[in-house]
């Protein structure tokens, strides 16, 4: 086998692990908890369906890379809870390595790419990686939504904290944040999410 299949295979293999990566938001439909290859595969269904509603046009193919890509490090870094602050003070060095890793697993180009687009997800610049940062923060607000509020009372988060983690959905879709608004408020109002 020549040697940029034989890295390209070995990368294949080794992110089959973002499978056993488990969330702190369980699946809408049971009661298990939802794993990483599930969140990803779940935002790039919601990039296809809901490009249109992105506030200025994108690169659909750039959003679904990006959303392919941007937790692949969590093989290495393990899920950072969103409401973990202190969690967040190293979470940038740690995913940074585990990036440094795993596409440095792959051949020099496609290293490049994939180490391109995570930090563009990363630092939410772009439109395109607005878009993806406000389905990767709509998609556990729905969860939560529809699990009756599990992972906020698990973890007694408030109204005051879910706003201020999502707000920035406006910043890449603000028809997405008005849904995430009425979801939050439809939240406090059902008793499943602590108003502050």
């Amino acid at each position: 086998m020549e040697k940029l299949l034989k890295e390209q295979i070995n990368f294949i293999i080794e992110i089959d692990k973002l499978k056993t990566i488990e969330r702190k938001t369980k699946i809408i439909h049971g009661s298990r908890l939802e794993n990483d290859a599930e969140h990803t595969w779940h935002l790039a269904m919601m990039a296809l369906v809901l490009h249109q509603h992105s506030n200025r046009y994108i690169d659909l193919l750039k959003v679904l890379k990006m959303l392919l890509i941007h937790d692949l490090v969590e093989i290495d870094a393990g899920d950072t809870f969103a409401y973990d602050t202190a969690g967040h003070n190293d979470k940038f060095e740690r995913e940074l390595q585990a990036a440094q890793r795993l596409f440095g697993m792959l051949p020099p180009e496609q290293e490049e790419e994939f180490m391109n687009l995570w930090l563009e997800f990363e630092r939410k610049e772009t439109d395109e990686a607005k878009f993806a940062s406000s389905l990767d923060r709509l998609q556990p607000l729905i969860h939560n939504h529809l699990n009756q509020g599990d992972t906020w009372q698990k973890y007694r988060i408030t109204s005051e904290q879910v706003i201020n983690r999502n707000q920035e959905i406006g910043n890449g879709s603000r028809a997405l944040w008005e849904v995430a608004q009425s979801i939050i408020d439809s939240s406090i109002e059902q008793g499943i999410l602590a108003k502050s």
